[in-house]
């Protein structure tokens, strides 16, 4: 097995000696050892943690090639791989930091961050106070902003299933299959890439676990030398969060999570990318209406039926002969999802397809191609999708049997067509993991943990709304805001004063509302007015609304 190559130098595997491990443990800790030496992962949570807390985290300049201006700071905290092995393995966890920029007397502590994804980093946190976001100025003064790297991902012991370039390379086979054989091939490139998982990364993928995550944000905290968590997450952060309030409801102080998995044990992971397919339909279609709706500006057509045949004509002629060489429906794909995900990508994804349909193709090419020189960023598009693989695999026990995953993603692409073949290859290495597969925790808190604020967008197309339902009625306490027709994923990077000024004061005062708030949506994007010439491309000069739209550190992870 190539570990070492998945693994950076920082974030490298350290084997206490058996001499150590008994020396350092203590008797309550060896009692309750089982014969294989094991002990009960609650406590080997306490004993890290504890460890952290002692050590506390030494905060420098980050790496210049991280990419994170002063003042943010960079530190490292010590986790175990296995938490039912403390003394054993250990792995080392990326950490980022910015002072809060209020008085001592208005400080509160520090707010940790999770984007989503599985395989999302935080680490760009720090850098909506360095950016001056808006949104974020009131409780800038309050906390400490402080981003990681969860295990696996970026600077955190980094996995790895298959070279980067080749990841990257395009173009890759159309999602949606014409014959059995379009069927096998893609059966065989997802088995492909979990045996690649299994000799790239093998040491690590029994223990890439929600669960283990959890803990690893508990050591975090104890490292920081906070008593108790104040927490910010967002996609799948929010699934991170309701484990944590589960495994930890006492030691939470302020909890946000924003755009809601689905907790259910019964939905993880399997059914809830189901249920992605048929969200990001919905959310397909509000974009396609808008569009339609701006034909004046767009040219795109002026029904929903008018644009989805133009979509299908691109598709068919990239299928044919991929534009520019590299750019097949695939790689259509990834670029279009853009716009159900997020609000902010609803013009530029229409005003570069728009400028390919007046004659700019090259535009519409550059925007989606891969670059190969891009060795870095390549390197960790590969890691991201690589953890995202291995979180959700290892979280739960997914069907083997190829005819369920045919016959439920055959069914659902007949009403459901934009992303349901796609979704499925991607999460298709899961059939045949070759590592550990867990049964997910019960999410779910009664005591002991503080109201938890829950915002949602009610037609979000990567975490559909029940999500957000379920979660509220499993976290005792809880509140939601729904944000009322309204679909982009990332609702507290968005301008709504009707959500901002509740996190606000969530945040600084720990208040919610007496019940569950509706808020009116925020502003739907407003395209821009019609020009006399072609269309311009997102990469020309053409005025946007870039002030009303969240910075990159802002967005969630996609999943």
């Amino acid at each position: 097995m190539i570990r070492n190559a998945a693994l950076g130098s920082a974030a490298t595997l350290i084997t206490g000696t058996l001499a150590a491990s008994l020396l350092l443990a203590p008797p309550a800790a060896a009692a309750s050892a089982g014969s294989d030496g094991r002990l009960p992962e609650a406590l080997g949570v306490q004993i890290a943690a504890a460890r952290a807390a002692r050590a506390g985290i030494d905060w420098k300049d980050c790496p210049a090639d991280w990419g994170f201006e002063k003042p943010i700071q960079c530190g490292w905290v010590k986790v175990p791989l296995d938490y039912a092995k403390p003394y054993g393995k250990t792995i080392d966890i990326a950490v980022d930091r910015i002072g809060s920029t209020g008085t001592k007397e208005e400080r509160q502590g520090a707010l940790v961050y999770n984007p989503g994804g599985p395989g999302g980093s935080g680490m760009r946190f720090p850098r909506r106070v360095t950016t001056k976001s808006p949104l974020w100025v009131n409780t800038s003064k309050a906390y400490d902003f402080v981003g990681f790297d969860p295990r696996g991902v970026g600077h955190s012991a980094p996995i790895s299933c298959i070279d980067p370039q080749e990841f990257v390379k395009a173009p890759k086979a159309d999602p949606v299959p014409d014959s059995e054989a379009d069927k096998r091939a893609q059966r065989k490139l997802a088995a492909e890439y979990a045996d690649g998982c299994k000799e790239r990364s093998g040491e690590m993928l029994p223990h890439m676990t929600t669960p283990n995550t959890a803990r690893d944000l508990d050591v975090i905290r104890a490292g920081l030398g906070e008593k108790k968590l104040n927490y910010l997450g967002v996609s799948y952060g929010t699934y991170l969060g309701g484990v944590y309030a589960t495994l930890f409801p006492t030691h939470v102080r302020r909890m946000i999570v924003d755009s809601v998995v689905d907790p259910s044990q019964d939905n993880i992971w399997y059914e809830a990318n189901l249920g992605q397919d048929v969200a990001f339909q919905m959310r397909w279609n509000d974009w396609q209406d808008w569009v339609a709706k701006n034909d004046v500006v767009f040219h795109l057509g002026d029904t929903r039926a008018k644009v989805e045949a133009r979509y299908q004509k691109l598709r068919s002629k990239a299928k044919a002969a991929p534009l520019g060489g590299v750019v097949g429906p695939a790689e259509l794909i990834g670029f279009f999802q853009g716009a159900p995900y997020y609000d902010s990508s609803w013009v530029p994804v229409a005003q570069t397809w728009a400028a390919y349909e007046a004659g700019d193709e090259q535009a519409l090419i550059d925007a989606i191609a891969p670059d190969m020189t891009d060795t870095k960023g390549n390197a960790a598009s590969e890691n991201s999708n690589a953890v995202y693989t291995a979180v959700e695999c290892a979280d739960a026990k997914w069907p083997t049997s190829w005819s369920k995953w045919d016959r439920d993603n055959t069914k659902l692409h007949q009403k459901y067509p934009f992303l349901t073949w796609s979704n499925a290859w991607m999460n298709l290495p899961c059939a045949t993991w070759k590592a550990k597969q867990s049964t997910p925790i019960a999410v779910g808190a009664k005591h002991g943990l503080p109201p938890v604020l829950i915002v949602q967008s009610e037609r979000d197309a990567a975490t559909p709304y029940k999500g957000a339902v379920e979660l509220h009625r499993r976290l005792a306490g809880s509140r939601l805001i729904t944000e009322k027709s309204a679909g982009s994923h990332g609702v507290t990077s968005l301008v709504n004063p009707c959500i901002n000024t509740r996190v606000d004061s969530y945040l600084l005062t720990g208040k919610v509302d007496a019940k569950d708030v509706t808020c009116a949506p925020h502003a739907t994007p407003v395209a821009p007015a019609p020009a006399p010439a072609a269309a311009k491309s997102l990469s020309s000069d053409a005025p946007t609304e870039s002030s009303a739209l969240p910075a990159p550190e802002e967005l969630p992870a996609v999943r």
